[in-house]
């Protein structure tokens, strides 16, 4: 089955992750993951004091809890590998704090209250990293544990190379490769991706808009232009990213490892093959099935 959790339930993911993660570290507390799911789960809804409700369609909650769920089967099939570095148990619970937080800098304070969460598309992972750098000590996080998590949540920026990037140590690129597979493919293997991609769209704009970036700089001028584009999109930039810039920790993902199928894959190439029929009966002017 896939996916193997509905990621439109955040208790079925926060439960989910729970079993992977005592699985892995029998002898480790809960309590970590237990806080962070709620709180994410409490500013993505609303329930924030300060911040409002997420008001957009694409990078919602469900996108972050379908990257979550990928990062931690990547996590388990690498623990499973027995791979070294071998991640603890703690840098297990900073990983999924990095997965659960990479996209908060969509979200907009209270007293914010023009537009939606997309206009800060262009600077949502810089927002992230200072939402994340307030927030992680209130849970008791030190130093070194809020720059790792800032490590991995800097990976999932489009233009970022992750080459350059510094980490105090092996494991953190690691993770922050994890995430970054994680949030290509979380989004990408869904079932509903190849017609959300519209809405996606509508955020770039309002972005682009907000930053009043003329129409010359724009990576999409319509709809259609992102649409038709995907599958080179994946062919051409996603799939060298995973494969050479993440050190094509995606593997991890096939059950068993290293030979079974790998149902993320299985995924995204079946939503390639969706769009490119959708381009093709657009251009003959038919409805889209």
């Amino acid at each position: 089955m896939f996916p193997l959790v509905d990621t439109k339930d955040a208790s079925a993911v926060a439960a989910f992750v729970r079993t992977k993660f005592s699985g892995m570290y029998p002898h480790a507390s809960l309590v970590w993951l237990e806080a962070i799911f709620h709180d994410v789960v409490t500013l993505f809804s609303g329930q924030h004091p300060e911040y409002a409700a997420i008001d957009i369609g694409y990078h919602d909650l469900e996108h972050t809890l379908q990257a979550t769920v990928c990062l931690t089967l990547i996590l388990e099939g690498r623990h499973s590998a027995r791979v070294e570095p071998h991640l603890n148990a703690r840098q297990f619970e900073l990983a999924l704090s990095a997965g659960l937080l990479h996209d908060a800098g969509y979200l907009k304070l209270r007293s914010d209250t023009s537009g939606t969460c997309a206009k800060y598309t262009y600077c949502h992972v810089l927002r992230s990293c200072a939402f994340a750098a307030t927030y992680l000590p209130t849970l008791g996080a030190n130093d070194y544990e809020v720059e790792a998590v800032l490590g991995a949540i800097n990976c999932t920026g489009p233009t970022k190379e992750v080459s350059r990037l510094h980490f105090r140590e092996p494991v953190e690129r690691i993770v922050g490769c994890a995430l970054a597979t994680a949030d290509y493919l979380g989004q990408m293997a869904a079932d509903d991706y190849p017609g959300e991609l519209e809405i996606l769209f509508r955020e770039f704009k309002e972005s682009d808009d907000f930053i009043h970036l003329p129409a010359s700089r724009r990576a999409f001028k319509t709809a259609a232009e992102l649409v038709e584009r995907t599958p080179e999109f994946w062919v051409k930039f996603v799939q060298p990213k995973l494969e050479s810039d993440f050190q094509a920790l995606y593997r991890f993902l096939a059950r068993p490892y290293p030979h079974g199928p790998n149902p993320y894959l299985e995924a995204v190439e079946k939503n390639i093959v969706k769009i490119k029929r959708r381009v093709a009966a657009a251009r003959r002017g038919r409805p889209k099935k």
